[in-house]
């Protein structure tokens, strides 16, 4: 068998992998989009495309749930936590970059040790603190939390700051710059895959929350999209699975369109500092 042939047919194997994968992730999606449409309350049916359509379950979803006051609160946790999440992130890894200062090592270790455990572990020991400070069932204290939780993540951007030339750095001290100038003025503007991606990550992340969120928020005005949608279908009496579903579309389809608008950057940000860490 002559290379030509055995690349070829490492060609088709790759070619029939992806094909396979992407079946495998486009047939959930498909499913679910399919199932907003379908008549009823039940997500199963023999057929995958309804019999008919109806567009009954998202005009319940607007008109009869209070599902944009779901949309409000849940667009303004994860713009708040992007803001400030993105800013601590984006600081605490210019800092571990730039300065050398006694415990930088074990500060960058322990990080990097928290980060590896689940969220969810720490959650009771949260739950009590918010508690004592008076801060259940408020949207602050999911936002202090996300915000607080946002530098763990600070090895991508200390990864980038590694990648610039020190010397703009050094120039810039010459001539009588401050950190914070020299961050504003000249660091930041060179890292916008970086803060792109930052914003992304850290905007994502609080958009679809659902553990913390349900543990945190209990009446029904402060209720978050996971949150609210969730209620839909744990109620054994009343789970109506294709208004869930329609509720899935709606919050998909902002997420995947600013993904889709965001690629070239978030690509950038994914491999800043591959070559450096």
């Amino acid at each position: 068998m002559n290379v030509k042939t055995k690349s070829t047919i490492r060609l088709t194997l790759s070619y029939m992998a992806l094909i396979l994968i992407a079946i495998g992730c486009i047939y959930p999606v498909l499913w679910v989009v399919l199932s907003s449409f379908r008549p009823g309350t039940s997500l199963y049916s023999e057929t995958l495309i309804p019999t008919q359509f109806t567009f009954a379950h998202y005009k319940r979803l607007f008109l009869e749930l209070p599902f944009g006051y779901w949309y409000y609160n849940t667009l303004k946790i994860a713009i708040f936590s992007m803001i400030f999440g993105t800013i601590s992130t984006l600081i605490t890894g210019y800092i571990i970059s730039v300065f050398r200062f006694n415990g930088r090592k074990t500060i960058m270790d322990s990080l990097l040790v928290l980060g590896l455990f689940p969220g969810f572990m720490s959650m009771i020991a949260i739950y009590i603190l918010l508690n004592q400070m008076n801060l259940l069932n408020t949207h602050f204290a999911i936002i202090l939390v996300y915000v607080a939780g946002a530098p763990l993540g600070f090895l991508f951007a200390k990864s980038y700051f590694d990648t610039l030339p020190k010397s703009l750095v050094e120039a810039a001290r010459i001539d009588g710059a401050g950190h914070m100038l020299i961050f504003l003025k000249i660091i930041l503007p060179l890292t916008k895959p970086l803060t792109v991606f930052t914003c992304l990550m850290t905007f994502n992340g609080a958009f679809t929350d659902f553990i913390f969120a349900k543990l945190i928020l209990k009446t029904e005005e402060k209720k978050t999209l996971a949150v609210g949608l969730f209620d839909l279908v744990t109620d054994e009496y009343t789970a109506e699975f294709t208004v869930f579903a329609a509720g899935c579309v709606m919050v998909a389809v902002p997420i995947t369109l600013l993904f889709m608008f965001m690629q070239k950057y978030l690509i950038e940000g994914l491999t800043a500092g591959s070559e450096k860490g």
